[in-house]
C-alpha cells in the first residue's frame, strides 16, 4: 500500500515540483546567508567579504528565475527537437553565476574555476546551433531552401573573401564554423590546466614566455569564426526564423558568451598596463583585481541574463493547443538534461569530415564536388538524407513532428525544385 502511494506520488511530479523548488531555495537561504554574515562580521566585513555579499545577491536572484523557466519547460515538454537545447541554454546561467561567485570566494583558484564556464560557454554554442538547424529541418530542406535564395556576402570586415555558395556548401561552413569553438575551447582549457601545473601559464600576463596570452589569442580567433558564422547563418535564414523570433536569442546568447569572454580580456588588459589599479591599502595584486572585477561582474550580468532567458526562451512559445506535456518520469526529465550522445556524435562526424575536408584539398579536389545525400557525413549536413542519426536521448525523438509555419517556400515545393536542379 505504502509502494503504491509512492509510485502514485512520483506520478504526479509536476504538481509538487514547483512548491518543492520554493521550499528547498527558502531553507537554503535561511540557513546559508546568516552562517556567511556570521562570519563576515567575525572576519571585520572587509571590502573582499563585502564584495561576495553583493556579488552573491545578485547570484540567489538570477538562479531561482532559471531553474523556475527550466521547470517550466520540463513540466511543459512538447516539443523535445527544441526544448531539449533551449534548456541546455538556460542552464547557462546558473553555472555562470555559480561559477563567478565561487571565483569571487577563491580567487587563487581561478583557473581551475573557469574551466567549468569555458566549456559550458562551447556547450552552449553547440546547442544554439542545434537550436536553430533543428527548427529550420522541421519542414522543409534547408539546403535546397538556400539554393533557391540570392548569395549572402560577407560582413565587413571579412568582405574580401569568396562567397559561400549557397546550399550545402553555406550550412557545411556555417555549422563546422560554430563546432570548431566546441573543440578548440576544452583542448585550450586542457592546455592550461598543464601550463598551470607546470607554472607557465601566467594567468593574466601578457608576456612572451608564458601561455597566457597565446592560448588567449586562439580562443579570441575561434571564438570570432564562431560568432561570424552565427551572424552569417542568420543573415541567410533570417526570413524563415522569423516565427520564433530569433533576435532576442540571438542577443541573449552573444551578449552572455561572447561579451563576457571579450569583457574579460579588456579588464585583464587594462589591469596589465595599469589602467585599473588596486586601491593603496589592497593587497590585491594584478591577477586577483582582474580576476574579482570579472567574477563580479559577471554575478550582475547573470541576474539580467536571467530575465532576459525568461522572456527569450519561454516555455509558453512552444505549447500548443491541446497538446498535452509527455508521459515521463521525474529521474527520466532530469537525466535528460545531461544526455550529451549527440554532442558526442556530432563532433567526432565534425572531425572526420574536416580531416576528408584536408585530405581532399591535399589531393586538389573541391570538398563539395560530391553530390549532395552521398558523401558518408551527409547526416551531419543534410539530416533528412541521412542513413543513420545518433542516440537522440531522453529529450529527443527525431520521429515527432512540430508544425511550424515558415512563410516561405514549402517542402514539396522545394525538393521539387531541387530535383529538377540536379536532374539538368
Amino acid at each position: 500500500m505504502c509502494s503504491e502511494a509512492c509510485i502514485e506520488c512520483f506520478s504526479r511530479w509536476r504538481l509538487w515540483i514547483r512548491p518543492l523548488f520554493i521550499l528547498l531555495y527558502a531553507l537554503a537561504a535561511l540557513v546559508f546567508v546568516p552562517l556567511f554574515l556570521v562570519k563576515s562580521l567575525e572576519d571585520g566585513f572587509n571590502k573582499h567579504d563585502q564584495e561576495i555579499l553583493i556579488g552573491g545577491i545578485f547570484v540567489w536572484v538570477a538562479i531561482p528565475l532559471s531553474f523556475w523557466e527550466i521547470i517550466q519547460h520540463v513540466i511543459h515538454y512538447v516539443q523535445p527537437k527544441l526544448q531539449k537545447h533551449v534548456i541546455r541554454i538556460l542552464w547557462m546561467v546558473p553555472i555562470y553565476a555559480i561559477n563567478a561567485w565561487l571565483g569571487l570566494i577563491y580567487p587563487d583558484q581561478s583557473v581551475y574555476v573557469d574551466s567549468i564556464r569555458e566549456c559550458y560557454e562551447a556547450f552552449v554554442i553547440y546547442n544554439f546551433m542545434k537550436f536553430l538547424l533543428n527548427y529550420l529541418n522541421m519542414e522543409m530542406d534547408l539546403e535546397a531552401n538556400l539554393e533557391l535564395k540570392p548569395q549572402v556576402k560577407h560582413i565587413f570586415p571579412l568582405c574580401c573573401l569568396p562567397d559561400w555558395e549557397m546550399g550545402r556548401e553555406f550550412v557545411h561552413i556555417c555549422k563546422h564554423g560554430i563546432l570548431q569553438y566546441t573543440v578548440v575551447r576544452p583542448l585550450t582549457t586542457a592546455i592550461s590546466f598543464v601550463c598551470k601545473n607546470f607554472d607557465v601559464y601566467g594567468d593574466g600576463q601578457f608576456k612572451a614566455n608564458v601561455a597566457f596570452p597565446y592560448l588567449t589569442a586562439v580562443n579570441n580567433v575561434s571564438q570570432f569564426i564562431a560568432m561570424y558564422c552565427l551572424v552569417m547563418f542568420y543573415k541567410a535564414s533570417v526570413a524563415e526564423l522569423r516565427p520564433m523570433k530569433p533576435l532576442p536569442k540571438f542577443l541573449c546568447i552573444k551578449a552572455v558568451v561572447f561579451f563576457s569572454f571579450f569583457q574579460g580580456v579588456l579588464i585583464q588588459l587594462a589591469v596589465y598596463f595599469e589602467f585599473i589599479k588596486p586601491g593603496a591599502d589592497s593587497p590585491d595584486q594584478g591577477l586577483s583585481l582582474s580576476t574579482r572585477l570579472q567574477n563580479f561582474l559577471i554575478c550582475i550580468e547573470m541576474c539580467l541574463a536571467a530575465i532576459a532567458h525568461h522572456y527569450s526562451f519561454s516555455y509558453e512559445q512552444y505549447l500548443m493547443p491541446g497538446s498535452p506535456s509527455r508521459n515521463q518520469s521525474c529521474c527520466s526529465s532530469f537525466l535528460a538534461m545531461w544526455d550529451i550522445s549527440d554532442v558526442h556524435t556530432d563532433i567526432r562526424e565534425h572531425i572526420g569530415i574536416v580531416s576528408s575536408s584536408i585530405s581532399r584539398r591535399i589531393r586538389g579536389r573541391s570538398m563539395y564536388s560530391i553530390p549532395r545525400g552521398e558523401d558518408e557525413y551527409a547526416n551531419l549536413v543534410s539530416p533528412r538524407g541521412a542513413h543513420s542519426v545518433p542516440n537522440p536521448g531522453y529529450y529527443q525523438n527525431d520521429s515527432e513532428d512540430i508544425i511550424v509555419n515558415y512563410g516561405t517556400v514549402s517542402s514539396s515545393q522545394t525538393a521539387k525544385v531541387h530535383n529538377n536542379k540536379y536532374s539538368t
